[in-house]
């Protein structure tokens, strides 16, 4: 017989992703299983942001007060091939007020984690059957999803990828069409893959007939080969620990980088009196701006080239390399984020967050299976040092950044963000919203964000903007003003016991976010 309803609250990027979450609270499942289901379900309805063949982290912090880091990222090949025998070259994609420039092809697919991660993170904290939990997924799969706004959104963006091979054109266009608002999408092959994995397990995946044809297809163009797949494994991290105004932030360790330069940012916040200034005025942004900026400057200097490195959080955060950008800051202060984040918590205090990527894709779909593989190898962010110069056998370095914040040693809010290299700013913004400026959940996500980088500063449209031709800026910084909130500025999407006891859920409204509690 199965258990009791679970009161629980989830935030997605999807109403059908958040229903899969929703469904086992309601069969009694923990927040786990919720944050499980819903992200096997996002593989379908979120299909263009995220997918089984990407990579991803879950942070948990478990009932018995226990938090861990998973770790299932895509990792670099074990070998290089030369550059002429590599399918790869760069796509632009338009995000309304920004062009990117990304690199896909066969010779940018990393080796994928999403799977497995999620089934281990089902063996060890899951309480319903996995049959159970990827129920949902398969359903959407085999009798369609209707397409959403968000949905078509992603769609045009991703336009010129998704018509760069024969199978991904099958699986987003109708007789040469995007697939439009309100018509059903079919993964109906990729139904049948997770009713494989059901009965199978998931070393389907890694070992079984689609790696065969993977790798197959990988000969020609790729890096992959046979003991990437086998010799995969999730690991299994140590949260990074930050304190800030009297709460504990847990988030994603070194070798990813998103966690520990929000970590110093918020160091360098901390030296400010934050809520004495007006949200959104100009000594605000200017704080916001030179904030990210000394981050960035950081960040080039002392993490890119040691990243790897066992002490590289003591070292980074150290009190002589915070000194120079502290002082820094307050000589300015005295002149004047494709991926998809899922939050879920229960009354129990189980709390999940999970970012899962895709990257843009690499068009490169495994015949048969509706399965895109990501495009890792192929995203600037990810490789800072340059395309083709990375380590081989290692974790890539990520800017997804899954975070609880705690109180008195329980989960308060849960957090965390898709959006690329807007991720740390994004999030940076939304805590500091919250406990600096004592936001509701709901205000602090759906304000207007900001985004410095590369001497270029991004503002979304506030009602109250005073004359931005008289901030303070980084020198050669150019202002860019957006018309509208935009996914640019990446997707938070939170859950938060309130003080009352009671539960909330909101998403960003960015990017069509759902919150439900239940």
């Amino acid at each position: 017989m199965m258990n009791r309803k679970t009161h629980g609250a989830i935030a997605a990027g999807h109403p059908k992703t958040a229903q899969a979450g929703q469904i086992m609270f309601e069969l009694g499942g923990n927040a786990f299983d919720g944050a499980i289901a819903a992200m096997l379900a996002s593989f379908v309805v979120e299909s263009t942001l995220t997918s089984p063949a990407g990579g991803g982290f879950l942070l948990a912090h478990t009932q018995d007060k226990k938090s861990m880091l998973f770790d299932f990222f895509c990792q670099t090949p074990r070998l290089k091939k030369s550059i002429e025998e590599i399918d790869f070259y760069p796509v632009s994609l338009n995000f309304g007020g920004a062009i990117q420039m990304f690199h896909i092809g066969r010779g940018s697919v990393a080796i994928p984690g999403s799977l497995m991660g999620l089934f281990e993170v089902h063996q060890k904290l899951g309480k319903l059957p996995f049959s159970v939990v990827i129920e949902p997924a398969i359903n959407y799969a085999r009798h369609g999803y209707e397409i959403t706004p968000y949905n078509r959104v992603t769609f045009e963006i991703l336009e010129p990828i998704l018509r760069a091979s024969h199978e991904s054109q099958k699986l987003y266009l109708s007789n040469d069409k995007l697939l439009s608002i309100g018509e059903r999408g079919y993964l109906k092959d990729f139904a049948n893959v997770l009713e494989e994995l059901a009965k199978k397990g998931i070393q389907e995946f890694y070992q079984g007939d689609i790696a065969q044809q993977m790798l197959q297809d990988m000969k020609e163009g790729g890096y992959l080969i046979k003991e990437d797949l086998v010799n995969y494994r999730v690991i299994k991290r140590k949260p990074l620990k930050i304190n800030y105004r009297g709460y504990e932030l847990l988030t994603n360790p070194p070798p990813s980088s998103g966690g520990i330069l929000i970590n110093y940012a918020l160091k360098l916040l901390e030296t400010v009196d934050v809520n004495c200034f007006n949200f959104g005025s100009n000594k605000h942004l200017q704080l916001l701006a030179t904030v990210m900026a000394l981050t960035n400057d950081a960040r080039k200097i002392n993490y890119d080239n040691y990243v790897y490195e066992e002490n590289i959080i003591e070292q980074f955060l150290s009190h002589k390399n915070l000194l120079d950008s502290q002082n820094n800051l307050q000589k300015v202060i005295n002149k004047w984020g494709s991926t998809t984040h899922i939050s879920v918590i229960d009354e129990d205090g189980n709390a999940a967050s999970v970012t899962n990527s895709n990257g843009e894709g690499s068009s490169y779909v495994i015949p048969n299976t509706g399965i895109m593989l990501n495009n890792m190898l192929g995203e600037a962010d990810l490789n800072p040092l340059g395309f083709h110069r990375w380590r081989c056998d290692c974790r890539i370095s990520s800017m997804m950044s899954p975070t609880l914040i705690l109180k008195d040693g329980k989960p308060e809010i849960v957090l965390g963000s898709g959006g690329s290299n807007r991720i740390r700013t994004a999030l940076l913004q939304v805590i500091s919203n919250l406990l600096d400026f004592d936001f509701s959940l709901e205000e602090a996500i759906n304000q207007p964000r900001v985004h410095w980088e590369n001497n270029l500063f991004n503002v979304e449209p506030r009602e109250q903007l005073e004359t931005l031709e008289n901030l303070k800026l980084p020198p050669e910084t150019e202002t860019i003003l957006w018309q509208e909130l935009s996914m640019f500025f990446g997707g938070v999407h939170g859950v938060r016991f309130k003080d009352d006891h009671s539960l909330e859920a909101t998403g960003d409204i960015r990017r069509a976010g759902v919150g439900i509690v239940c």
